[in-house]
This record gives structure tokens, sequence and C-alpha cells, in this order.
């Protein structure tokens, strides 16, 4: 099995999708080695292992898939399902998220324990919405942590380190309607100039470049109706009058509702639709997490590395991040991400260590998920609470059964 993008197959020599509780228990209790799978989003081994893959796509814990709590707005909800599939049941009882990654096609579970993250400059990662855990732990045993909890800040991004993870609690707020548009040709200048302004002109904020374009070439702007009727200012650029795709020339029928028509905030704040498959996986992934108060010199620092990486890019996004508290989150503080979309070849793995001296002096970590160069020991290290870490999965999986390769360079 590979993982989506097609760069990178499993070495498991098994994939078992229990159907209860009980039939989990049995995988992790007989399996020597066993790692969850879930969307298969992450471009490097994170999840990898050479024994048991369990996905719990299928498993039925005797609840509702979704279950809403009318007095708190707290939504449980099964690990396994995607979050798009999950927006729509709580929009449909008049909830709603804060926010939501490009994609609405990766998993819960997954997403939170990698700290994946969408963009605004007041919410935090997908983790940040997290008050509760159910799992079950490599001796088939079952847990639960809530916020408050000693050991919840380090169980939440946690890699997979610590269980398989059945339910997740979520944060929730009153449904909300999104206008999206998008401001084309945004100059340079402005954007360096204005950072703080531009990404705090709407709910959520996203940037596109190629970093060799004479402007910017796409500011996705995504404002709550709360906000008002008037657009914000388009920074120098233009409106699009048209929709566009993050891509130059690609059709942006998958993508979310442009132009300014309000509709729900499920159906805007991803960049893509659920019922649309993005692309066939033919790209690579990197990112790298800095903190905000670097976001200019970080990108003037690519704006200089443009003739190196411009050729093997698609698109690159910036997108901010609210800070959070969890153990191996990379937003520490408020932060800036750089993600970069590269085209499928093989050069990628040359140059990403020339986008790293540019970035990691400033305090940028790569996502747990993506691509990248610099040693996962050397990672560790910006981390003040690995070793908090590395105790807490000693304690709860005392026979490594949960340690994949990319766990075994990052505790060992």
């Amino acid at each position: 099995m590979q993982n989506w993008a097609g760069n990178l197959t499993y070495a498991a020599r098994e994939v078992a999708r229990p159907a209860t509780l009980d039939e989990l228990a049995d995988v992790l209790r007989r399996a020597d080695r066993v790692r969850a799978l879930g969307s298969r989003h992450s471009f490097n081994d994170v999840a990898d292992t050479p024994g048991v893959h369990v996905a719990v796509d299928a498993l039925d814990d005797g609840r509702p898939p979704v279950v809403v709590d009318p007095a708190t707005g707290v939504a449980e909800v099964a690990g396994g399902l995607r979050y798009g599939d999950v927006a729509g049941v709580l929009h449909a009882q008049g909830r709603a998220l804060r926010t939501m990654a490009s994609l609405p096609h990766i998993s819960v579970a997954g997403a939170v324990a990698t700290a994946t993250h969408g963009s605004g400059d007041t919410t935090g990662s997908l983790a940040s919405a997290v008050v509760g855990l159910e799992l079950m732990t490599s001796d088939g045993e079952r847990a639960r942590l809530g916020r408050g909890d000693a050991d919840f800040a380090g169980a939440v991004v946690s890699l997979g380190a610590l269980g398989v993870v059945t339910r997740v609690a979520l944060e929730t707020v009153p449904a909300y309607d999104v206008r999206q548009e998008v401001a084309l040709d945004v100059p340079w200048d402005t954007l360096l100039e204005r950072f703080d302004d531009v990404t705090a002109a709407a709910h959520s904020v996203s940037v596109f470049t190629s970093w060799a374009e004479p402007t910017v070439r796409q500011v996705w702007f995504k404002r709550t109706v709360a906000d008002g009727e008037a657009s914000p200012d388009p920074f120098g650029g233009r409106w699009a009058t048209e929709p566009v795709h993050p891509l130059p020339g690609i059709d942006p029928a998958a993508c979310t509702p442009q132009l300014g028509v309000p509709g729900p905030w499920h159906e805007r704040l991803s960049h893509f639709r659920l019922e649309f498959t993005p692309s066939a996986g033919d790209e690579l992934q990197s990112e790298y997490l800095l903190p905000r108060r670097n976001a200019v010199a970080a990108i003037e620092a690519m704006r200089a590395l443009a003739p190196r990486v411009a050729p093997l890019l698609q698109t690159t996004e910036l997108r901010t991040i609210a800070a959070d508290d969890q153990w191996l989150s990379p937003f520490p503080e408020d932060s800036m991400a750089v993600h970069f979309t590269w085209l499928p070849r093989d050069e990628v793995a040359a140059v990403l260590p020339d986008v790293e001296a540019a970035l990691l002096p400033l305090g940028a970590r790569p996502h747990w998920g993506k691509l990248f160069a610099v040693g996962l020991r050397d990672v560790g290290a910006t981390y003040p609470r690995l070793g908090d870490f590395r105790r807490l999965t000693e304690r709860l999986d005392p026979a490594g059964k949960l340690r994949g390769p990319f766990l075994e360079r990052l505790l060992d």
C-alpha cells in the first residue's frame, strides 16, 4: 500500500480494519508492531510500521459517529471520520468549527495527531479545538483523556505514539456563513509592509506564490458574514471576477465557491470541495512553521531563493496560526506556515536543504507529516517537552509496539 501521493510504499505486512472495539483490542494485543493509518495524506513515514497498520474508518463503537452535547456544544466524533463528513453533520445541527484545513478529506484523528492546521490570526491548529480523546493503548486497554488532565497537552499532537484514537471531542461554535474572495497581483512591497494588515483582513487568509512572479499571485480572503458586506482592501491588487484555482491554468471546479457569495462555513473554509479529489496525488509537499514575528524575514529569504525553488514548485501557500501549549505542537507562539506544493520530481530532495538553510535560523520547524531534510534528532531538540513526551510514550506503550521508524528516530 502507498500513501496518497504515491511517493512512499508502506512497509506494513498487514492492514487491519476492525469493525468493533473488541476487534481493535485483539489486533493490538496480538501485533508485535502496530500503527494507526488515517487518510494517508502524510508524505513521509510518520505513520509507517513493519508490522500491522490499523485503519479505524469502519470502526463502530456502538455510538453515532457524531454526537453533539446541546449543553456545551462539544462534539464527540469517531476518529476515522473525515473532517468534511463531520462538518456536514455539525452544520445540520447548527454548530461549526472555527477552522478547517485546505482539504476536508483528511481524517480527524490523523490530522490532530500531526498538528495539521488551517489559517487565521486568531485560530489555532485543528488540534487546538480538541477537549478530549478516547484511545486504545497497545495492550488493548481503553483510556480517556480530557483537557485539564496532567498528560492532555502531550496526548493530542501525539504522532500516534500513545494508542489508536477512536474518539475525539471537539469544541464547536454556533454555525456561521463565510464569503470568499480572491485578490490577484498584490504587490510584493505591499505584502511586506502591511503583512499584519493583510492577514487580519479576514477570518482566514491564504497567500499563494511561486516566489518568481513579479507580484503575489493570489490572496484568498475568507470573511465571516458577520464582518460586514464590504470587501476588504485588495491591497493594491485586483479582485478576481471569475473563480480561480491556486495553481495557474487549473480548472477551479474542485475549489470552494468564491466571488463573495455567502455560504456555510464548511463550504468555504477549506480550499477544495469534499466531493472532488483535488488532484491525483501527483505532488510532493513540505511545510515549515515559524514564529510570526519572523514572517517578513522568511518571505524575503524565500524570494531570494526563487531561482532555485520556482522551477520545482506548483505553488507555495502562506498561512497564519495562533499559538497553543501542546507539547509537540509547532505553534508555541503565533506562527506563519510556509507550505510548498512541489512537482513530483527527485530534485525536490536536493533543494530542501537550501530552503531549510533559509528558514530554520528563523525558528522554523517542519510539519510532522511533510517532507524535510533536517534530522529528527535536530527537530526534536527544538521541542522543550520532548523528554516529557518520551516518558509518556514509555508509560502508555512500554513495549514500544507503536514506535515505527519515524518515532524511533525522534525518540531514541
